[in-house]
């Protein structure tokens, strides 16, 4: 199981990239974020709507009501424009973040 802590500075990214499939709402974001990481990770809720308030506020979200498959009301998240550009920027810092802790975990220049 992973911890919260190694994955704190990373929700955002993961979040995005869950809905760049399309719109979602919260349970099946988390449900989806569970079984593709094969039960290694289980968001907490008040972590999933704390993360996707921020992303609303910073325009990368939008959100509106809609009624799940199931015929239950839901809060639906989407990619805005500017949320598909962070994506991007986010799969970026991802990569260069992933590299570096490679370089020392796998001991490169050690002595």
């Amino acid at each position: 199981m992973i911890g919260a802590d190694a994955i704190r500075g990373h929700i955002d990214l993961i979040l995005l990239a869950i809905l760049e499939t399309g719109p979602s709402y919260a349970y099946e974001i988390s449900k989806t974020l569970t079984d593709r990481s094969r039960g290694e990770y289980v968001i907490k809720q008040t972590t999933l709507y704390t993360a996707v308030k921020r992303l609303q506020a910073q325009g990368l979200l939008d959100s509106y009501e809609d009624v799940s498959p199931t015929g239950k009301p839901r809060t639906y998240y989407q990619l805005t424009p500017d949320g598909l550009d962070q994506l991007a920027l986010k799969r970026t810092e991802w990569r260069s973040t992933r590299a570096l802790v490679d370089h020392f975990a796998d001991g490169k220049d050690a002595s």
